[in-house]
C-alpha cells in the first residue's frame, strides 16, 4: 500500500482524449475536499470509504456536464446506510453526507447498501432538471453506475472508483459520438480495449500514481492528448439566505412558537455543520409585527 505521507497533492481532475479513436477519459484525485468532509463527521472505516467513492464518481460525472449547474448522487437503502448523498457543481465543488450510519460497521457494499435505490440527477441553473434511478443491486459503486449507463441509453461510460479514508480517487472513459471512426465494429473494438485496459488499474495505482504517470502505465500504446488539470474542492451551498427560505415554509403560528418556547430559531446544515440562529428581529420579513429592518 503506498504509504499516504508521500503521496503527491491532489484535488484535481485531469482530461484526456484518445486522438486516433472517439474517448474521452477523466482522472480524479480527491484528498483534502475528502479529508475535510470526513473530519466533519464520525463514520466508521467502510462507510468512509464509500463517501469516497461516491465523492469520485460525483466529481466524474460532473466533469461530462456543458451547463452550469449541479450533479446529485443520492443512495437510499434498508442497508447500514438509510441516506447517501454527494453532489458536485459545475465548478467541481464537493459536498456530502452519511445519514442515519452513525453505527454502521460492515466493509461490503451489499451491506452498507442492502436493497438500495441510486438516484442520479442533473439539475442545470437554468433548465430542467432530470433524474434517472438505478437498483443498487451490483456489488460496487462502480458496477452500479455501468448498470445505469447501459440502461439509459447514453454515451457508453465506465468508472474505476477507490476510496482509502485519506484519498478518493477515480477513472472515467467515455464514448464519444462518431467523428474519427464510423465502423460499429471497430469502434466497440477501441472501446474494449480501452476498458480491459483500464480494467487492470489496481486501487493502490488509482489512489497512489500521478495522474499522467497512470496514462501512461496503462495507454503507453495509445496517442493521448492531455488537457489542463481542474482543482475541485469541498464547498457547502449553504447560506444565511437559504436557510430563511426554508424557515419560511414553516408559517407564523409554527415560527412564533419556536421563538416563545426557544427565543431564537437555530437552524444546523447537515453537510458542513454550520449553525444559523435567528432572533425575532431577524424574522421581521416573515412575521407580522416583528420590528422592521436589515436581515442580519
Amino acid at each position: 500500500m503506498t504509504d499516504s505521507s508521500t503521496r503527491h497533492p491532489a484535488d484535481n481532475t485531469l482530461r484526456f482524449l484518445f486522438e486516433e479513436a472517439d474517448l474521452r477519459g477523466e482522472i480524479v484525485q480527491l484528498d483534502r475536499a475528502y479529508t475535510d468532509i470526513l473530519a466533519l463527521h464520525h463514520y466508521g472505516p467502510g462507510v468512509s470509504r464509500l463517501l469516497g467513492e461516491f465523492l469520485a464518481a460525483a466529481v466524474l460525472l460532473a466533469t461530462t456536464l456543458k451547463f452550469e449547474g449541479k450533479l446529485i448522487l443520492q443512495a437510499r437503502s434498508e442497508g447500514q446506510i438509510p441516506l447517501l448523498m454527494v453532489e458536485c457543481s459545475s465548478d467541481l465543488e464537493v459536498r456530502g453526507i452519511v445519514r442515519g450510519a452513525e453505527q454502521a460497521t460492515a466493509e461490503r457494499f451489499d451491506m452498507l447498501l442492502t436493497n438500495g435505490q441510486l438516484a442520479i440527477t442533473i439539475d442545470p441553473l437554468k433548465g430542467k432538471r432530470y433524474q434517472g434511478v438505478v437498483p443498487l443491486d451490483g456489488d460496487s459503486l462502480a458496477s452500479c453506475l455501468q448498470n445505469y449507463f447501459e440502461q439509459s441509453e447514453q454515451l457508453r461510460t465506465r468508472l474505476w472508483l477507490a476510496a482509502d479514508g485519506q484519498r478518493a480517487a477515480g477513472l472515467l472513459l467515455q464514448q464519444l459520438p462518431a467523428q474519427l471512426v464510423s465502423e460499429s465494429a471497430v469502434r466497440d473494438e477501441q472501446w474494449n480495449h480501452a476498458c480491459t485496459l483500464a480494467h487492470t488499474v489496481g486501487e493502490e495505482e488509482l489512489l497512489g500514481l500521478v495522474p499522467a504517470d497512470l496514462l501512461h502505465r496503462l495507454y503507453h500504446e495509445e496517442a493521448l492528448r492531455l488537457f489542463t488539470p481542474r482543482d475541485t474542492r469541498f464547498r457547502c451551498s449553504c447560506s444565511r439566505e437559504r436557510t430563511l427560505n426554508a424557515l419560511a415554509s414553516l408559517g407564523v403560528d409554527e415560527l412564533e412558537s419556536i421563538l416563545e418556547e426557544q427565543g431564537a430559531i437555530t437552524m444546523d446544515c447537515e453537510f458542513c455543520n454550520t449553525r444559523y440562529e435567528y432572533l425575532r428581529d431577524d424574522l421581521s420579513a416573515l412575521l407580522p409585527g416583528a420590528q422592521d429592518g436589515p436581515l442580519h
